[in-house]
């Protein structure tokens, strides 16, 4: 393998650090602090991208900052798995940045500066999540995502964010704190490193399955941001944040790297074999096949159109976790492309939420009835975007749920199966009704009026960049397939 030592996982994670800066001087000029928003995200992406072909080729890129620990550098490095995870972030990153500046202009949210410049270094933590080399540069990542994006969920400053933001801190560094953190210095004991290394670092030193099976718990439970149930109730609480917010950061960044971080440690920490010998891949997909049944039922029973969409994620990410749990070849490729999957078509759900709040500020589905004839290309996005998370063709979810459907398989767990299409059912049961009343249902309370009524084009464009999105993936998965092809390889 090809690994250059390179400047390029640095620029792409503190370009939007930079950037942050600039939009704070910025602060009085609201052009130009919308036109750094956009020239970083786009930055981004381009120096992600630019490295993409060489990790494609087999190579990677790393660059080391400091030693902090004997064995144990602050380091970047670009590989397969972290590559992809960095494409879908970056890329989305840019749709949020033109979404945000509709959502927020339109209705007139205050500190705009603040909350551009936080969402700037979540985005840097991201990516520094993505291409981390070890298990404590991501930990520090992780937990400056958690700081940074606390701002973003308490951003209506009144008392229901502030209980929101404590519950929010409290599950998330609480539990990195208490459980993460003392498993990634047993880890370290026992290895000596914490280097991520394709099969693990724990194969071959001898630990006892005792000692795995904590490590699986405390990891699973340290890395809440994943949520699994019962660290799962930050994000409902979350929905408190304006729609930019809960479509990115509760829609792709923060949960996101909660799964990717676990799966991390599953591949290359703990590794599948040594998960395999012990039976503990199995246990845990048993135990978040729960969260997948309960946190869909809870959805059927919410009338908030934001909190319906954050119970389905909880239940979502479970899916990327049980394909890692399965330990086959095709369970551990949809649950990592299930990350883009999701990634696509939950962002344009909740794009949708908050184009219909800009439009109309109806937050609650029985408000909804008859809107879709009011605004048909919000409501067609939202039909595409769930019809993805359902796992329909042709789009996106559909690839990775048919990938964790024969990983089941292949792990002769039709238990898992089972538990696959049950949850679909329930997706489609508490998405379709939505997408039936808006165009269906007779309107009342005045929702009919005259004509279209759309959300600005600023937030009509990217919900309609990642509906497609959603639909183009379909059909061209290839690059995310090549790239976790590469990562289990």
């Amino acid at each position: 393998m090809n690994i250059i030592t390179s400047l390029l996982p640095v620029a792409a994670v503190g370009i939007s650090l930079l950037g942050a800066i600039f939009i704070i001087l910025a602060n009085r000029r609201p052009n130009l602090r919308e036109s750094v928003t956009l020239l970083i995200a786009v930055g981004k992406f381009l120096l992600v991208l630019g490295m993409l072909p060489t990790v494609l080729a087999g190579g990677g890129f790393v660059f080391t900052l400091a030693e902090l620990i004997p064995g144990v550098p602050f380091q970047l490095r670009v590989d397969a798995m972290g590559m992809f995870f960095a494409l879908v972030a970056s890329f989305l990153w840019i749709c949020t940045s033109i979404y945000s500046i509709g959502y927020m202009r339109a209705l007139q949210e205050h500190d705009q500066t603040r909350y551009y410049a936080s969402f700037a270094v979540a985005i840097s933590a991201t990516i520094g999540v993505a291409f981390s080399a070890n298990l404590l540069t991501l930990y520090l990542f992780y937990e400056m995502l958690s700081l940074s994006t606390y701002p973003l969920v308490t951003h209506e400053r009144n008392a229901e964010a502030r209980v929101s933001g404590r519950k929010y801190l409290t599950y998330i560094l609480g539990t990195s704190i208490g459980f993460a953190l003392p498993a990634m210095l047993i880890v370290y004991a026992i290895a000596g490193t914490l280097d991520f290394t394709s099969g693990g670092i724990l194969t071959g030193t001898g630990v006892s399955p005792g000692t795995v099976a904590l490590l699986l718990v405390l990891f699973v439970a340290g890395f809440a941001k994943a949520g699994i149930m019962p660290f799962h109730g930050w994000l409902p609480a979350a929905m408190v944040a304006p729609t930019p917010v809960s479509s990115f950061l509760h829609g792709v960044a923060v949960v996101k790297v909660g799964v990717f971080s676990i799966l991390r440690v599953i591949f290359d920490i703990l590794g599948p074999d040594l998960l395999l010998s012990l039976d503990l891949g199995i246990a845990l997909t048993y135990f978040v096949s729960v969260t997948i049944l309960a946190a869909s039922l809870i959805a059927l029973t919410q009338d908030n159109l934001k909190r319906r969409l954050a119970y389905s994620t909880i239940g979502q990410l479970s899916y990327m976790i049980l394909g890692a749990g399965m330990l086959s070849a095709a369970g551990m490729t949809g649950g990592l492309l299930h990350i883009a999957m999701h990634a696509f078509g939950k962002i344009t759900l909740f794009f949708c939420a908050g184009a219909i709040y800009v439009a109309s500020h109806k937050k609650y589905i029985s408000e909804m009835d008859g809107l879709g004839r009011k605004m048909p290309i919000t409501y067609f996005a939202f039909f595409l975007g769930s019809l993805s998370i359902i796992g329909m063709p042709p789009l996106g979810g559909f690839l990775s749920k048919w990938q964790l459907v024969i990983g089941a398989v292949q792990a002769d767990q039709l238990v898992l199966v089972a538990v696959l299409l049950i949850s679909s059912l329930l997706n489609a049961a508490y998405f379709f009704p939505i997408v039936y009343r808006g165009f269906f249902a007779p309107a009342k309370n005045g929702t009919e009026g005259d004509g279209f009524h759309e959300a600005p084009l600023w937030c009509l464009v990217p919900l309609t960049i990642t509906a497609l999105g959603s639909l183009i993936l379909f059909f061209y998965p290839g690059t995310f397939l090549r790239l976790i092809q590469l990562a289990l390889s």
